[in-house]
């Protein structure tokens, strides 16, 4: 017979206060998301005010006070704003918000790949149903414009007809070479519509991408029965097309980043500025501290409001101070170690580790990659995320004893590709070599990776 009995078990447990939670949050967050919690704070806290803030002026204010009132008839009768009329003297608000938001929007929103080949379909000689295929075929179509789901399952069992015909007519609207399976179908698209290219570009695009690729160019030649020279003069005609000409109307959002700091050159030393100038000033609401100061027990529960909300806001303006004060050591460190890096630029970053940090500064490694998370500083070489500044060793030494950073090998291959004024471009095996005369012994593998992680095409690409 099963029975339960009580038992006492001893258990280690780590239990954080809502003040060590909420500290730990405001110290992940960047200058922008710290605005917004603290806006977020201000409205679930009355015991927390804002005692001073930039003063901000907003376009439509700077633009008003210029206006005099007999300008602003004037103004308003010679617009076509449907939200004001001269003769009533009122303002329709809501037809007036209307007109802005769509005018706003107009203005914002970028055109898209399906806006303009839809706006160039329309103009079309064609019929009713060849137009309805033809929308399915553009809204189908990802930001590469290749084809996302297969273009059968769009129409009605017997239209293959239709569906081929529109498919050519699309691939024909401007950006040429969409509504395709992929690049090698887009390249071969635009090849065939170009009356000067060379005879044997289709060949090398549609059997040999995959070698060409992997820089197989004794293979293609073999097999395309042709030398290293007309290859080369194909390849360079073939950079001439866009393998993804859908991203031509790429409508990703451009984001903007403010720097959490800024660093200053000052008679010889660095000097490092909190951007606290978009974060406004707190304090404690000044007749919340008056109630606290009554002791009476006939207002228990407003007393008890009144305390826990002035507590809370102490709270939150000590985490804000401790998140600013971290980031200034944990920055000005950041600078010590990384002081070649900002006398002379990026090929100079030294290699750096959270911990190294950590046991300057006496905090914990997990300390270091919150605070470094998400925060930007300004420099004399341009605006950085501070974990730019953390970079692995790199086997071998430079003139000056010292190991190279993974970000400043990186930095000295951009610099030798960029300067390299030879007849051919240099191989990843030639860049390896370069790299071993500077004291920085890295495999052709290596350079690959790290090209790659530049953005910089290979040899035959570039």
């Amino acid at each position: 017979m099963q029975y339960q009995k009580p038992v006492i078990i001893q258990e280690q447990r780590l239990k954080l206060s809502p003040q060590m939670y909420q500290s730990i949050q405001l110290m992940a967050l960047p200058i922008t998301e710290l605005n917004t919690r603290i806006q977020e704070e201000l409205e679930k806290n009355p015991a927390l005010e804002i005692v001073s803030e930039k003063p901000t002026v907003s376009l439509e204010e700077a633009e008003g006070a210029q206006i005099t009132k007999n300008d602003e008839f004037e103004y308003f009768e010679n617009s076509s704003d449907p939200g004001f009329s001269v003769t009533s003297g009122r303002v329709d608000t809501e037809a007036s918000d209307s007109k802005q938001k769509f005018i706003e929007g107009t203005l914002s929103r970028p055109e898209s790949l399906q806006d303009n080949l839809l706006w160039q379909l329309a103009v079309q000689r064609i019929s009713d149903r060849e137009r309805e295929i033809g929308e399915l075929l553009i809204q189908n179509l990802d930001k590469n414009g290749f084809h996302i789901e297969a273009p059968e399952k769009l129409i009605n069992p017997g239209e293959n007809d239709t569906l081929k015909k529109m498919i050519n007519l699309i691939q024909l609207l401007d950006p040429v070479g969409t509504c395709t399976k992929g690049y090698t179908e887009s390249l071969l698209v635009q090849i065939a519509l170009d009356p000067d290219a060379p005879e044997k570009l289709s060949e090398l695009v549609s059997g040999h991408m995959d070698n060409l690729e992997k820089n197989r160019i004794k293979e293609i030649c073999k097999a395309m029965k042709i030398d290293e020279v007309e290859l080369e003069g194909l390849v360079s005609y073939l950079k001439h097309f866009n393998p993804f000409p859908g991203r031509e109307f790429s409508s990703d959002e451009v984001k903007y980043v403010i720097p959490d700091l800024m660093v200053q050159q000052k008679d010889g030393e660095f000097v490092i500025i909190l951007n606290d100038e978009e974060i406004p000033v707190l304090g404690l609401n000044s007749y919340f501290q008056e109630l606290s100061r009554d002791k009476s027990s006939e207002h228990k529960d407003a007393n008890q409001f009144v305390r826990a909300n002035i507590q809370e806001a102490r709270w939150f303006i000590r985490s804000v101070h401790q998140r600013n004060e971290t980031l200034l050591k944990i920055s000005s460190a950041i600078v010590d170690f990384q002081r070649n890096f900002f006398l002379k630029g990026p090929k100079f970053l030294a290699p750096l580790t959270l911990k190294d940090i950590a046991e300057t500064v006496s905090v914990h490694e997990t300390t270091v990659s919150r605070i470094s998370n998400a925060k930007y500083i300004q420099t004399e070489w341009g605006i950085l995320p501070l974990k730019y500044f953390f970079s692995n060793s790199v086997s071998g030494s430079g003139v000056d004893g010292t190991n190279f950073s993974k970000g400043g090998v990186k930095e000295i291959m951009k610099e030798i590709i960029e300067e390299y004024q030879g007849e051919k471009k240099l191989s990843d095996q030639k860049i390896s070599d370069l790299l071993k005369q500077k004291g920085i012994n890295i495999a052709r593998r290596t350079v690959a990776k790290y090209r790659k992680e530049l953005n910089i095409d290979s040899s035959y690409t570039r």
